[in-house]
């Protein structure tokens, strides 16, 4: 058996952050792990206040109704899991790399997707386009 070891590149920490931004994270955390972000959006959704953090790399971070990290996601090729699965992965490479990971096909999106969406759980989910690559990775807490 074939071990492959941990990429020094692999920021995609499964059910845990992002890039050095890992949910509950407070913004001082994440402004040191990532430094300062080049967009800072704030405003009000149906969940409530929110502020998120614009990074290069694709790497946006929310902060949903308070001063934790409630998402972080990544259209950027750079980040990858420890197994090397990220944005242009193909789903059968999330299917065989990711542990846990069920891939459906949901209100018309396609993702794989760790957890269950169900408030309060954590999850890692990897939006899929119609050629079933990855186009998105998002590691959260469900809302609602």
């Amino acid at each position: 058996m074939l071990v492959v070891p941990a990429s020094a590149d692999a920021m995609i920490q499964v059910d845990k952050g992002i890039a050095g931004a890992r949910i509950g994270n407070s913004r001082a955390e994440v402004r040191a792990a990532l430094g300062t972000p080049s967009r800072v959006i704030s405003g009000d959704n149906e969940f409530g206040h929110f502020v998120e953090y614009r990074f290069r790399g694709g790497i946006r971070v929310l902060f949903q109704g308070g001063s934790e990290v409630s998402s972080v996601s990544t259209t950027g090729r750079g980040d990858r899991t420890a197994r090397g699965v990220g944005v242009g992965s193909s789903e059968g490479a999330v299917r065989r790399r990711v542990p846990g990971v069920k891939c459906e096909t949901i209100a018309g999106f396609r993702s794989c997707h760790t957890g269950e969406f169900l408030p309060g759980k954590r999850i890692t989910d990897f939006a899929l386009n119609a050629n079933k690559r990855v186009t998105r990775v998002t590691v959260a807490i469900v809302i609602d």
